[in-house]
């Protein structure tokens, strides 16, 4: 379901360098939960009430029967360098393997991947370094017209043209995927959250990273609930007004289960980032009911399809005209969310 949404977010800022994080906290002089947390919510009657605050208070902003809804998906190596002849040196990002064994794979310029190549032609082959598999473009994906700038495709169906092993040459020479913003590499541990450990998602579910042991621990001492679900992420766009890619996901029965449970006993359902709002959404019925589920998911939450399930949501910053800022519109509403970008 990569194209142009057609739904552009109404929240309105400008998004300066300052306010982008080139290093782990770790790196910044901070702990994981000493991150700034900015809570906003309705008083009632429209009035929004604005707390600054540190990661690690949290639970000051949660009650015992709230449901934390955390993604249980490990952060993969899924970047590579390449080569393509007529066009030189790429960096290669490796989104998913579909289910047909070919992969689904993006082209950036090197050597710090800042911009995507949109000009690949099907039949180009991309040979990867360190005496890496032959990957052939076959198409465009999911269709022609990936990239919603207008000309070009961002992401390709890409099948293994020998035997090397694509899966195996990521886990051997491959690195956490990265972009021009960040000041310098950081191992694959700086890349994931302490509910990690089912390997598969392209970029760090990043919402949850701020969560310690000791800091869950306490939450569930204090009477909150925690379920996991899974979604693996794909390659999110840089580009404005891109709607995210299908993503495989999975949602357990005791999880379904809980969810209808503190629906039907008032507690929140606060989903920590915007992944595990379009799992747990892609499992539920129009009522809001969850089901056990599993499968790929290619879900849009909107204001045209709003969140069902989710009352709260833990995420990060996100850009102008993103389709995650549409999803925070969605559980937050219009008004709120322009009051926490402000």
């Amino acid at each position: 379901m990569t194209a142009a949404l057609g739904q552009v977010p109404h929240t309105v800022f400008r998004a300066t360098d300052d306010l982008t994080a080139d290093a782990p906290p770790e790196q910044r002089g901070l702990t994981r939960d000493g991150v700034r947390l900015l809570v906003v919510s309705d008083e009632g009657g429209g009035r929004p009430h604005i707390t600054h605050t540190a990661f690690r208070h949290v639970g000051d902003h949660l009650a015992p029967g709230d449901l934390l809804l955390v993604n249980t998906s490990a952060t993969v190596a899924a970047e590579v360098d390449g080569w393509v002849a007529g066009r030189g040196d790429v960096v290669v990002h490796v989104a998913t393997e579909l289910d047909d064994g070919t992969w689904v794979v993006e082209l950036r310029t090197a050597p710090d991947a800042a911009r995507p190549v949109l000009g690949a032609a099907e039949g180009e082959v991309v040979e990867l370094a360190t005496d890496g598999p032959r990957m052939g473009l076959l198409a465009p994906y999911p269709r022609a017209g990936s990239s919603p700038a207008g000309s070009g495709n961002r992401l390709w169906a890409a099948a293994e043209l020998d035997g090397r092993g694509l899966a195996r040459h990521l886990a051997d020479h491959g690195r956490p995927t990265a972009y021009g913003y960040l000041r310098g590499r950081f191992p694959l541990e700086a890349y994931q959250t302490v509910f990690a450990h089912v390997p598969g998602s392209a970029e760090m579910p990043s919402a949850a990273r701020p969560f310690t042991t000791r800091l869950v621990t306490d939450l569930v001492g204090s009477g909150v609930l925690v379920a996991p679900i899974t979604l693996h992420t794909g390659l999110s766009s840089q580009e404005a007004g891109e709607a995210p890619q299908p993503e495989r996901f999975a949602v357990p029965a005791a999880t379904a289960s809980l969810v209808n449970h503190v629906r039907a006993t008032g507690g929140r359902v606060v989903a920590v980032g915007t992944t595990a709002t379009r799992a747990i959404e892609s499992a539920a019925d129009e009522d809001g009911t969850v089901h056990p589920a599993a499968g790929w998911t290619d879900v849009v939450i909107s204001p045209v399809r709003p969140a069902r399930v989710v009352d709260g949501l833990v995420t990060g910053w996100h850009n102008p005209d993103a389709s995650h800022l549409l999803l925070v519109e969605s559980v937050a509403g219009e008004a709120l969310t322009q009051v926490a970008y402000d």
